[in-house]
């Protein structure tokens, strides 16, 4: 899945600006997080159709970074992040961001971006959500 990261000016509004932006346009937001850092906002999402949507937003003098994540379904319990993120650690992939996406009876699914997706996509194959 293409994450995409949106940098602006802090400022009152944006999320609702860039949030009608794809709204117009029938493109729908499958995650979103934001924050932020040093007077930049920072908002991270996921869509279907992403080319689409980073078109859009720098059409609208946003500016947008690209990365893939990986959505990773591990068991609702103490240690189990430890053990994808020590997986990750010992093989020299960094996690870039890492998000809970949803909880569910005994389990919760996570969005991961790394600096190498491949390798990391190899490591944690049993950890993957199908289609990932």
């Amino acid at each position: 899945m293409k994450q995409i990261t949106i940098v602006a000016d802090d400022k009152v509004g944006v999320l609702a600006d860039i949030s009608y932006i794809l709204g117009k346009a029938k493109i729908n937001i499958d995650s979103l997080t934001a924050e932020v850092h040093g007077g930049k906002a920072m908002i991270n999402i996921s869509v279907k159709d992403e080319k689409k949507a980073s078109q859009l937003l720098a059409a609208n003098n946003y500016k947008v970074i690209h990365s893939e994540i990986l959505i990773v379904m591990v068991k609702d319990e103490p240690g189990e992040l430890s053990k994808v993120s020590k997986i990750l650690n010992e093989a020299g992939v960094n996690i870039e961001s890492l998000y809970l996406l949803a909880r569910g009876e005994g389990f919760s699914l996570d969005a991961i971006s790394v600096d190498k997706p491949k390798k990391a996509k190899e490591l944690l194959k049993d950890y993957l959500v199908k289609g990932e």
